[in-house]
């Protein structure tokens, strides 16, 4: 079984390399988007499985692009899982009843990326990691 593509969409770079790593740790295949044209454009040329999208970015919020994807041909695909600092009941309610699958709030866990992943029907198989220590 090939391992999920995963389409990591933040504007913070610090971000990108720790949801990256998590979800390397659980057997995804990372792609990674600074901001939503080129998120667009990346599902443009290959959608994903799921983007963890971020909410609050320049030129195009969240909300925006996943409006955007969801309207490209296949972007009814992806499983799109908000995460975002953003916690008030409205706004999550808002794009969850946008298109939204699921939402993490940050900071997060690998936990919490792996339950969510699970939540909207994607496996992960944890990879062990082998620390050697020099004796």
């Amino acid at each position: 079984m090939l391992p999920p593509r995963i389409l990591i969409v933040d504007d913070s770079h610090t971000e990108q390399i720790i949801a990256s790593h998590m979800i390397r740790l659980l057997g995804g295949d990372v792609r990674l988007a600074d901001n939503g044209l080129t998120a667009i454009e990346l599902c443009r040329t290959a959608m994903p499985d799921v983007i963890l999208l971020d909410w609050n970015m320049p030129e195009m919020d969240g909300p925006e692009v996943m409006r955007t994807i969801r309207s490209l041909p296949q972007g009814h695909k992806p499983k799109i899982i908000f995460c975002t600092a953003e916690d008030s009941y409205e706004k999550i309610a808002q794009v969850m009843s946008s298109g939204a699958d699921s939402f993490i709030i940050k900071p997060f866990s690998i936990d919490t990326i792996g339950q969510n992943l699970a939540y909207v029907g994607i496996p992960t198989t944890p990879q062990t990691m082998l620390i050697k220590i020099a004796s």
